[in-house]
């Protein structure tokens, strides 16, 4: 199950922000990259998604990581498989061993699904293949934060409620989308649907993505047909009534 370090959130030597009262703690994450340059840019990358705050300082190394995770409160770990000083399984190994339950995200260039096979035995949550853009980490990061609030609601009612929240860990197959339907454009529909709480037209969701209305209006369908939105007339105008599309998160 998602989690942090063993402790109490907010301890006065922590060194970190305070989270205020009533709202969603924000998910901090620990950036292990060997190569300065790119540990800076996912340091970025991470800030700029809402809810989630990197550890200031990157680690560049397993040994590094260990003494950062010692003394820090760490929630999720942005984890690079080739580390100067050893695998990063063999840091995720050591880690659950010594009793960490964090939660980690692995960035690699490897395709081998022994690893992957392996990495999710180790807390692997999520797999990013190098080079990736910051839409690729922002919406795994995205899914992994609908995931832990769902596994934090307590008890699920039903295997379908089971099914869902995990489902939200899994980001949709290009190979799965009906002819004529383009992955870049359906990430572009969902980010404009996740960022629209009480639903959009497809009107507006069309002017906020930058597309026809009947595009749009095709991506749409596709999130609904696939379980990821909801949609549901509008009434109160002349006519028929306009449908409004909401995206769908594992509580609904």
């Amino acid at each position: 199950m998602p989690g942090g370090r063993r402790g109490v959130r907010g301890d006065p030597d922590d060194g970190h922000r305070r989270d205020p009262p009533g709202r969603r703690p924000v998910i901090r994450v620990l950036v292990v990259e060997d190569d300065p340059v790119a540990a800076d840019a996912h340091v970025l990358y991470v800030n700029r998604v809402p809810g989630f705050e990197a550890i200031e300082r990157p680690a560049h190394s397993a040994a590094e990581a260990r003494r950062t995770l010692d003394r820090t409160q760490v929630d999720l770990i942005l984890l690079d498989l080739h580390l100067p000083d050893g695998h990063g399984l063999q840091l995720a190994r050591s880690l659950r061993a010594a009793g960490h339950p964090t939660d980690v995200i692995a960035v690699t260039s490897a395709r081998d699904l022994a690893i992957v096979r392996e990495g999710v035995s180790l807390g692997v949550v999520q797999y990013v293949l190098k080079p990736f853009t910051f839409a690729t980490l922002r919406d795994r990061l995205t899914r992994y934060a609908e995931f832990r609030t769902a596994a934090a609601e307590g008890e699920a009612t039903g295997q379908d409620e089971v099914d869902r929240a995990l489902a939200t860990l899994r980001a949709p197959g290009p190979a799965a989308l009906p002819k004529g339907l383009s992955g870049p454009t359906l990430e572009r529909v969902i980010r404009t649907l996740r960022d629209a709480p009480d639903g959009l037209t497809a009107t507006a969701a069309a002017r906020s993505a930058g597309l026809s209305r009947i595009t749009a209006r095709r991506y749409l369908e596709h999130l609904v047909d696939t379980a990821r939105a909801a949609r549901s007339p509008q009434y109160g105008h002349v006519g028929r009534p306009e449908l409004v599309y909401r995206w769908l998160t594992p509580n609904d």
